[in-house]
């Protein structure tokens, strides 16, 4: 296949970033999307019965596919702030524990609705909820649960006071129970997960999990209406390619496929483990919080390079290679198996030996800043 545009390809050792893809698509989402664009559908029946098969397929009252997760915040806020064709009351709340605050906020914002921040205390969670606020959006993953109450006394502690808890999961898949787990073992009133992540669909997908009631006020808060989420399209591609990739999914050996992802970090701990001014050990979870290991490679200042010249090295090589920053220290990146192709982890490797075993950093490739210039956003 050519490329007139002169765009590389990337071998992603980083993560399921939005900035380089996501994920590849699963084969059979690439099929159902490419024979749903060859016909015309009444979009609305066809939002229902992917809605219906997914809701069977993940335990689930209702299910309802977003143009995101990102979308999923937007129109599950909405649902628990307003009835559809209204204007959003001027004083709706949000409750969020203050460390779990994030990028993501301007998705619940939209709505109008305000952000109440509190600390990790049923005391302080309940004098917030005597407030009658729109919901609690919960944050979940490893890297959120510092400074937050887990989500199970949360959840308890909002149904004492009747306000919905929706959790959002875009990147915990995964494990592929996250799918259930929140809503049906848990009690949360709804779940997010992003469609391009770990489910392995469209990237520019979504998906909200949970309460009929808050599915269907989703769907009316959308598109093709005239509310909130109108700019939100998700085409019949789109609803065809995630159910092909959630359907797809929950036939893997998910042991099967963390145990290669544990293997391939073995196999670059002990490729890199006698290079001189290189410490290299297993991380636990991923940057997302995932039940899977990175390689962590911490440079010594005897190594020769910089953290930021090393990615920048990478990243400007052929092939070009992004590596993870994100959850480790100034001096360190992260090799992530969860988004690495067949052969592709020897590629990785073999590059790397070549770069540190130089044992010298090419100034002209060091960049300013975090090292996050690339696009790497979460």
């Amino acid at each position: 296949m050519g490329n007139p545009l002169g765009v590389r390809p990337v071998i992603n050792a980083s993560a399921t970033l939005t900035a380089l893809g996501g994920s590849l698509m699963a084969p059979p989402a690439v099929k159902a999307m490419a024979e749903a664009a060859a016909h015309f559908v009444d979009l609305h029946e066809l939002h229902t019965r992917v809605g219906e098969r997914l809701a069977a397929l993940t335990r689930n009252e209702a299910a309802y596919v977003t143009s995101g997760a990102a979308a999923g915040i937007t129109l599950t806020v909405a649902a628990c702030v307003g009835e559809p064709g209204q204007a959003f009351p001027v004083d709706s709340e949000v409750v969020m524990f203050a460390s779990q605050r994030n990028g993501y906020d301007y998705s619940a914002r939209l709505t109008g609705a305000r952000i109440v921040e509190i600390g990790p205390s049923a005391g302080e969670l309940r004098d917030a909820l005597s407030r009658r606020p729109a919901c609690v959006l919960w944050f979940a993953g490893a890297h959120y649960a510092t400074g937050a109450l887990p989500v199970e006394p949360v959840v308890e502690v909002a149904a004492s006071y009747g306000v919905p808890v929706i959790v959002d999961a875009a990147a915990q898949v995964p494990p592929v129970a996250s799918l259930w787990r929140f809503t049906e073992e848990i009690g949360a009133d709804a779940v997010i997960f992003s469609g391009g992540k770990g489910l392995r669909g469209p990237q520019s997908s979504g998906l909200v999990l949970g309460r009929r009631w808050i599915v269907e006020r989703c769907r009316a808060h959308a598109s093709p209406y005239q509310e909130i989420g109108r700019g939100m399209k998700v085409g019949k591609e789109e609803l065809l390619g995630l159910l092909a990739a959630v359907e797809w999914m929950l036939e893997q050996d998910e042991d099967a496929l963390l145990e290669g992802y544990e293997q391939m970090v073995a196999r670059w701990i002990e490729g890199l483990r006698a290079v001189p001014g290189v410490e290299v050990g297993r991380g636990y979870p991923s940057e997302a919080g995932q039940p899977h290991s990175r390689a962590v490679v911490r440079l010594s200042t005897t190594s020769g390079w910089t953290r930021d010249g090393l990615v920048a090295a990478l990243w400007d090589g052929d092939p070009r290679i992004a590596v993870g920053t994100i959850g480790v220290r100034e001096d360190e990146i992260a090799l992530n198996p969860q988004t690495i192709e067949p052969g592709e982890d020897g590629v990785v490797l073999e590059v790397l030996l070549r770069l540190l075993g130089t044992g010298r950093e090419d100034p002209s490739r060091v960049r300013s800043g975090d090292g996050e210039e690339a696009g790497r956003d979460a």
